[in-house]
């Protein structure tokens, strides 16, 4: 199966998550980068990510709602939490959405979340590779 690349996104980063800074291509994005929990200024790659998955997954709820017909109301919210973790086998992540659709009844805000599960590019990079989850609260 082909695909079509739709967008490229390129970034260089110096000093890991110690102590770096990570910049776009395009200047877009500049942050400095640390270590989850340091008193060092800056984020760290697990935020990154769960920004990352949180809006992805929120604009396939947008898409799924607009192919059903479905009146997404203000106030769609995403929190997302991002683990690093570390065992015997070295540093691994696990991950968990917990997604509000106010206003929208549950069976179908369930059916939402559900079918955005299985369009979202990051809930497909995730699954069968760390422990994920996603659940409407």
């Amino acid at each position: 199966m082909s695909s079509k690349v739709l967008y490229t996104a390129k970034t260089h980063t110096t000093g890991g998550r110690e102590n770096g800074v990570s910049r776009s291509s395009d200047g877009q994005l500049d942050v400095r980068l640390s270590t989850p929990g340091s008193n060092r200024i800056g984020t760290n790659p697990e935020q990154l990510f769960a920004a990352g998955w949180s809006a992805c997954f929120e604009s396939a709820i947008s898409l799924i709602a607009k192919k059903k017909h479905v009146a997404l109301p203000e106030g769609v919210t995403i929190e997302a939490e991002v683990d690093l973790n570390l065992s015997e086998g070295g540093y691994s992540l696990s991950a968990r959405l917990n997604v509000g659709i106010p206003g929208v009844d549950r069976n179908i805000a369930q059916a939402l979340v559900d079918e955005a599960d299985n369009i979202c590019p990051y809930s497909k990079a995730t699954r069968g590779n760390i422990d994920a989850s996603i659940r409407l609260v």
